[in-house]
């Protein structure tokens, strides 16, 4: 368990961080048990008399940018309002996981400091499950209203939501898609570099879902997959003193070799994967990246909603998983100020309405009673003759990207779709009603109202999900290290 701590720790924290953890254990200088005891059996109105007897401000910290707007819609509902809470004194920071770990060991300095952080969302459920294990910096709370709304193995740490990546390929060249129902397809030497993935040595969630792979049950799965695809034959190189431990190092072996780690965002890899120019080629991606106005959608399919064959109603079935799914936690954080309110905060996240701002495609509650997304997306409208996103500038006049003035874009003025002789170059002076301003742009969209995404219940049967327990095994026995070495071995 050292060596694991040692490394989960260095990895988040840093080394000097990792040795003072291993060398103190948990620390014992504050306790906010009893507050979260007695909040456990309190209703939200009664919490909110706890919370009107704290002072400090109110500060949260989230590896999601909607963690923002989360804290905005608090402050502007009734519970918001009968605190007083306001921008000035109620705030939320997006950061990564590694980051938030460190602000709050550097707050565990100034305990119940006015400035610290009483709430947090994080993911990774491997890192965090070692750090509640061997720090007291974060502690656990379930709303008395949720403890029937979800699922009991999501409640220690509770899961306030659910994220996943999927398999997507762009469909712009209709004799080239690369439509799959057996993962075992995607080892095969066609798809070397065409499978954009972002590196997992970058992102820990990516790294949690292949050690998962190498878990018993997963290689199962894969080796039965496998056989199918294979005329029932067994691989020659799995097993006892051969290649491949079990089924799920081949495949993360193989799936590997033909990832494409150029792209170190999922956003990115969504806006370029999308381009008519990258027809042929697949990415593993959140979901919501679908959302971005930024993504050319027409050209990208989910490949767990490939339609059978003469079918409207039947997806494909992918052997034996279509993507993998991981959690974002709400935790509160022993050393702020304001328990209650962290506590009533987090009761309104689990409602629909303190949702709402992750209420989009690929979004979903781990409250039962929050409908999966069912709406409209934005998607860039694009000139038919150039294939390039139209935007408006700041007369609000259309015109499109057609060349370049040295390293400068230039732009083309449309009028009754057609493009005209005006053209305006990046930077450039315009007129804005009497004023000279500098050019700006703001791409057009429009709204798809067809989306609807898949219940969470179809999601689970067909996603692989994060085992904080296994995971963290998995790496005492080396499988970290040993994807790491096949990582490196890419050319």
């Amino acid at each position: 368990m050292k060596k694991v701590l040692t490394y989960l720790l260095a990895v988040v924290l840093g080394v000097a961080c990792c040795f003072t953890f291993i060398g103190c254990g948990k620390d014992e200088d504050r306790d906010i048990t009893p507050q979260i005891n007695e909040g456990q059996n309190m209703t939200a109105t009664e919490l909110l008399e706890k919370a009107k007897t704290e002072s400090g401000n109110f500060v949260a910290y989230g590896n999601t940018s909607r963690i923002t707007t989360a804290m905005s819609n608090f402050i502007a509902s009734d519970y918001g309002k009968a605190l007083g809470l306001t921008s000035s004194n109620a705030m939320a920071q997006k950061q990564n996981d590694s980051a938030i770990y460190k602000l709050l060991e550097n707050e565990k300095s100034t305990p119940g400091g006015s400035d610290n952080a009483s709430m947090v969302l994080i993911q990774d459920s491997a890192s965090l499950m070692l750090y509640r294990n061997s720090t007291n910096l974060l502690a656990n709370y379930v709303p008395k209203d949720m403890k029937d709304k979800v699922d009991e193995n999501n409640q220690l740490p509770l899961a306030h939501q659910f994220i996943n990546k999927l398999f997507m390929y762009n469909v712009k060249d209709a004799n080239n898609t690369l439509k799959f129902t057996n993962v075992w397809e995607l080892t095969d030497t066609k798809y070397k570099n065409n499978i954009y993935f972002k590196n997992p040595n970058n992102e820990q969630v990516n790294k949690n879902f292949l050690i998962m792979l190498t878990k018993e049950d997963w290689s199962a799965k894969l080796e039965a997959a496998y056989k199918k695809l294979h005329n029932n034959a067994a691989a020659e190189d799995v097993g006892s003193a051969k290649a491949y431990k079990n089924y799920g190092y081949k495949w993360v072996a193989e799936f590997l070799k033909n990832c494409n780690f150029s792209i170190n965002s999922d956003t990115t890899i969504a806006q370029d994967l999308s381009k008519d120019t990258n027809a042929g080629k697949m990415g593993l991606f959140v979901l919501s990246k679908l959302r971005d106005a930024s993504v050319k959608g027409e050209n990208l399919q989910v490949s767990a909603w490939d339609k059978k064959a003469g079918s409207d109603t039947e997806f494909e079935t992918i052997e034996p998983f279509a993507g993998f799914m991981y959690s974002i936690y709400a935790q509160l954080c022993t050393y702020g100020p304001r328990p209650y309110t962290a506590m009533l905060f987090v009761n309104y996240l689990m409602t629909e309405e303190g949702f709402k701002p992750w209420k989009s495609l690929g979004g979903y509650s781990s409250n039962k009673d929050v409908p999966v997304y069912e709406g409209s997306i934005t998607t860039p409208v694009y000139f038919k003759d150039t294939g390039k996103q139209i935007f408006t500038d700041n007369n609000k006049k259309q015109l499109v990207e057609t060349g370049k003035n040295g390293d400068k874009k230039v732009y083309t003025y449309i009028e009754n779709g057609e493009l005209t002789d005006k053209t305006v170059t990046e930077g450039d002076k315009i007129t804005v009603g009497d004023k000279q301003e500098t050019l700006s742009l703001k791409g057009v969209t429009e709204e798809v109202t067809t989306v609807k995404d898949s219940p969470l219940s179809f999601w689970n049967q067909t996603l692989v999900v994060e085992d904080g327990n296994y995971i963290n095994t998995a790496i005492a026995d080396h499988v970290d290290d040993w994807i790491n070495q096949q990582i490196s071995q890419k050319s």
